[in-house]
């Protein structure tokens, strides 16, 4: 069969017609992964899924390998700490509900976009389907017209194609040869006659060589999509999880809120109570000695009256020697008694009202701030000293919960993360959401500092402790001078002098806040915080001075206020 020409074969190319596929249909939405099938470490379909204490759940080898490159064992969900590594069980049941979601679910992989089927541009009647695509021809050819070019020795020197439909976007439509190269200084396409005149001395490359290099880029733009797409799912999950730690804790602190208010206002209630019996007991004192003056004062009234009548008697007489004689005991006083001025003891009735109401906003404020603690004190952790990052003069003991100044510098690495002008060290474990909790006993010292720093904060030199420059602390100077390391220094008047100190921390809400555990009172709290990267317990003994502050800061078990 003789080859058609190249101008026939041009007009044919209006009347070419592709045979296009239906659009693949829609997955049902029975398909989709559900949050609860789903592992929050490698975010697919759970295999072998393990339950921790707190009620999560994650494949057994993501676990696993989680806990393998972290030294302590906490929930990668909800960050609960775990004292010891966790015997980790298959959980049977929802074993087998994931088995039977991926039997109802087969996982599927994405549908490419069906290309539109090219036709063989010579066949007359029924159209086969094209094997190949010419471009020097620019036609396509079934497997029985392509024949010629895989024999014909001038045909054999085409450049042949996968085929395609729309062949005039692979010539040079100012030199009707085909695009072979690509030039790179302009990035596009060229034909072999671009590259001696408009594309003369620029650097072009066989397009297949600059197709091979633009996959490797795309695969790593599809990775880099794909890490992103991942980044985002984890970031839902970290909202979707905050939003339950906050419902959680609201709805703790609701529960919380009524019950102390409830508490107040039975404490109200019986102050009401007894204020009233007090003011009616009161009243009926009063009432009583009234009722006695009042009768004591008729009977004198009487007395005076007849003792008038006698008087009024006396002083019509005749009888002078009667007069006389009678005059000095009518006259004298009789023993008549000088009784005081009576008042309403208002200003009394007023001071017991005053020390009843100011009793009930101790008892209030009281109750109040131990609640508060109460509530943080359940999220205490185990804080235990980071001998890394203690400053050389710092002597910590064995088990890392007591610090003091030992007068003497120690020959230790100088480490990046170790202080070397302040007497500091931090606590070993940081945390970057949540709530934590501890507490410290400082009896017995004349200086220290107390809080929680910036894991980013600056370690060598003199540090100024501030929230700007990344730590939230109070500390305690000259004996009784207490201050809070704001950004401008905050003056503190405690009541007592705090023996234990209680540190909470609410990565979120941007809060901390430190409390006298003894006394139950609040002292001092950071708020409208910005926290950024993990927080780490502070803690500053202060120098020795001479033996007068050698006590040691010690971190204490938290016994829970009742």
């Amino acid at each position: 069969m003789a080859e058609s020409s190249p101008t026939s074969t041009k007009a044919r190319k209006t009347r070419r017609r592709s045979i296009d596929s239906d659009p693949p249909s829609m997955s049902s939405s029975s398909g989709r992964l559900t949050e609860e099938l789903q592992c929050s470490i490698c975010l697919d379909v759970f295999t072998d899924p393990v339950t921790t204490s707190c009620g999560h759940n994650f494949c057994k080898t993501c676990l696993n390998k989680c806990w393998d490159n972290s030294q302590t064992c906490n929930c990668p969900y909800c960050k609960e700490t775990f004292k010891h590594r966790p015997d980790l069980k298959i959980n049977t049941t929802l074993r087998e509900l994931v088995d039977h979601y991926k039997k109802k679910n087969p996982e599927k992989k994405p549908e490419v976009l069906k290309k539109p089927e090219v036709v063989c541009d010579v066949c007359e009647e029924r159209k086969l389907k094209a094997l190949k695509s010419c471009l020097v021809c620019q036609s396509s050819y079934c497997e029985t017209h392509l024949e010629p070019h895989l024999r014909v020795a001038g045909l054999k020197k085409h450049k042949l194609i996968n085929p395609v439909s729309n062949l005039e976007e692979y010539i040079c439509q100012k030199h009707d040869k085909a695009l072979e190269l690509f030039c790179r200084d302009d990035q596009t396409c060229v034909c072999p006659i671009c590259t001696v005149t408009d594309h003369k001395n620029h650097n072009t490359v066989p397009i297949e060589e600059e197709s091979e290099e633009k996959k490797t880029q795309l695969m790593k733009t599809q990775k880099d999509v794909q890490q992103m797409i991942q980044d985002r799912i984890k970031k839902i999950q970290d909202v979707k999880h905050s939003a339950e730690v906050r419902k959680r804790n609201t709805e703790e602190e609701k529960a919380a809120r009524v019950e102390l208010f409830t508490d107040l206002i039975r404490s109200i209630e019986r102050c009401q109570t007894e204020l009233l019996e007090m003011m009616e007991e009161q009243q009926k004192t009063a009432e009583k000695q009234e009722e006695e003056l009042i009768e004591e004062l008729e009977q004198e009234i009487t007395e005076l009256k007849m003792r008038n009548t006698e008087l009024e008697q006396l002083s019509h007489t005749e009888d002078h020697l009667h007069l006389l004689q009678i005059y000095s005991s009518l006259c004298s006083s009789r023993n008549s008694r000088n009784w005081p001025e009576i008042s309403m003891k208002t200003d009394e009735s007023l001071e017991t009202l005053r020390r009843a109401l100011t009793q009930l906003q101790d008892t209030l404020q009281e109750k109040l701030t131990l609640t508060d603690l109460k509530r943080m004190q359940q999220y205490a952790v185990d804080v235990t000293l980071d001998p890394d990052t203690a400053h050389p003069d710092l002597i910590l003991s064995d088990d890392g919960k007591q610090v003091r100044d030992g007068d003497i510098t120690q020959k230790l690495p100088d480490k990046p993360q170790r202080f070397d002008y302040c007497p500091i060290v931090l606590g070993k474990e940081g945390f970057s959401s949540g709530r934590f909790y501890f507490e410290v006993q400082v009896k017995g010292k004349t200086k220290w500092d107390l809080g929680v720093a910036r894991e980013s904060i600056i370690r060598k030199g003199e540090i100024t402790e501030s929230p700007g420059n990344g730590f939230w602390t109070v500390w305690l100077r000259n004996v009784n001078k207490y201050e809070a390391c704001a950004d401008h220094p905050v003056s503190l008047s405690l009541r007592v002098k705090p023996q234990r100190v209680g540190v909470f921390v609410d990565y979120e809400e941007g809060l901390v806040s430190f409390y006298d555990v003894e006394s139950s009172s609040h002292i001092y709290s950071f708020t409208a915080q910005s926290f950024t990267g993990k927080l780490y317990p502070y803690f500053c003994p202060c120098h020795n001075n001479g033996g007068k502050n050698s006590t040691p800061l010690i971190i204490t078990p938290v016994r829970y206020k009742k």
